[in-house]
């Protein structure tokens, strides 16, 4: 080793807080796979990680800001290493050439960190519960992601990217997410990820994942569903297709499967009262016994954390709008923002003693990662010990936090109930010779 690389390495402090944030995001980075010193050049894969997953962490308004940020602390992180390029055009090629392979990479070892510390959340109400939902990104109006990404809605509307995220009830971590051109359907993305799914899980959504090829494709794949139904959805009783029918119990069977020889879906039917005396109607392919009322009421009312991990990325990360001028560049830039919110998620349900979900306190803990990176705590030793700092919220609410009505607000209707009829004599006998079909082959 020359004296030039000693000298640099008796100059670490391991006080220093770069090098704390550095030993943060290599526990959560896969060991294997991510190289330091390669051929690669002067970008390494985990130089191309730590210094994107910074990018994500900063507030800068420009990427070639959050990248001269990042680079540098990049360096300070790795002083006995060759030097990164200094251009962000050499960083974001390399980055999206490489980035399908890192990203299933890191995404498979932090589902695995999930399953680590979830714990006792593992579970809630004794099932594995995943949350799913869709937003989406916008990027700027250029003609390339115009072109690349399209455009959905008005003609006025920006390039979007719809995203459909799958998110740990328990911990409100997420599992996994797809994006994919404005146009792009939020249930075919929602199927793209039921690969990576753990057995038996229960998916939770609102009314807007009800559909019989939608639900059908699920149930066959072996998941459990909870899923609200509105006005849209049209439902059937006393068809006659179950053996054990019961009160609770509906059928989902339209007229163009019905038409194609389709066998009707067997759901059970769950009303729930708010507090407004406002009714709910969720779907399920449990039965009572399996998923109780006061275990369906929980699991849905956790859904709503999905909203929430929306709300951080747009609100606290300030992630609204994807910076990149080029459809490849804004898709990279989506992915590895997703990413660097999941590490800041797992950071700070790790650390606190309280396992609430990590919608709470996330703002905090990104205040406290900023100002590690400028290097500013007030002194204290470690970032572990900045963490006592850190309460959670005792007061009783005493009014809404409903803001008054702006005027660019969405007001959107409630989706309302279901509607439910008895099945006709002519359905009943055509489910019945359906069934004698199925019995003969």
């Amino acid at each position: 080793m020359n004296r030039s690389r000693m000298n640099k390495q008796s100059r670490l402090d391991p006080r220093d807080y770069t090098i704390q944030l550095r030993k943060v995001f290599k526990r959560y980075l896969p060991k294997r796979g991510l190289p330091l010193v390669g051929e690669a050049g002067r970008w390494t894969d985990r130089l191309l990680l730590m210094t994107v997953l910074l990018m994500v962490m900063l507030r800068f308004d420009s990427l070639f800001e959050r990248f001269a940020e990042a680079r540098s602390l990049v360096v300070k992180m790795y002083p006995s290493r060759r030097r990164p390029g200094g251009t962000y055009a050499g960083f974001i090629e390399q980055l999206a050439k490489r980035s399908p392979k890192l990203l299933a990479l890191v995404m498979r070892c932090l589902r695995l960190h999930v399953q680590r510390v979830a714990g006792c959340s593992w579970k809630v109400a004794g099932h594995l519960a995943l949350g799913m939902d869709g937003s989406r990104s916008d990027a700027p109006r250029t003609l390339a992601n115009e072109e690349g990404l399209k455009i959905a809605g008005k003609n006025k509307s920006s390039p979007q990217q719809p995203l459909v995220a799958l998110v740990h009830l328990g911990t409100g971590l997420p599992w996994s997410f797809r994006r994919g051109q404005a146009n792009a359907s939020e249930r075919a993305l929602l199927l793209e990820q039921l690969e990576c799914l753990p057995a038996k899980a229960l998916l939770a959504g609102d009314a807007g994942f009800v559909g019989y090829a939608l639900l059908w494709t699920i149930l066959q794949a072996n998941f459990n569903l909870l899923v609200r139904a509105g006005n849209n959805v049209r439902l059937l009783r006393k068809l006659g297709w179950d053996v054990h029918e019961k009160d609770d119990c509906v059928y989902i069977w339209p007229k163009r499967q019905r038409q194609q020889g389709d066998v009707p879906l067997v759901l059970r039917q769950i009303v729930l009262v708010d507090g407004r005396n406002r009714c709910m109607c969720l779907l399920t392919n449990l039965d009572s016994e399996t998923l109780t009322l006061e275990a369906a009421c929980e699991l849905y009312s956790r859904r709503w954390g999905i909203e929430v991990f929306f709300r951080g990325l747009k609100q606290t990360l300030a992630r609204r709008k994807m910076l990149s001028r080029t459809p490849l560049h804004a898709q990279v830039e989506l992915d590895w923002t997703l990413v660097g919110y999941w590490i800041l998620g797992l950071w700070l349900w790790e650390q606190r003693i309280e396992k609430v979900p990590v919608s709470q306190g996330l703002a905090w803990t990104l205040r406290l990662v900023r100002a590690a990176m400028a290097n500013r705590l007030d002194h204290r030793s470690n970032l572990s010990a900045a963490w006592r700092a850190m309460t959670i919220d005792r007061y009783v609410r005493l009014h809404p936090k409903k803001a008054r009505d702006w005027p660019n607000r969405k007001n959107d209707p409630p989706c309302g109930m279901p509607h439910i009829r008895m099945a006709t004599p002519l359905e009943i006998r055509y489910a019945n010779a359906l069934a004698q079909q199925k019995l003969a082959a």
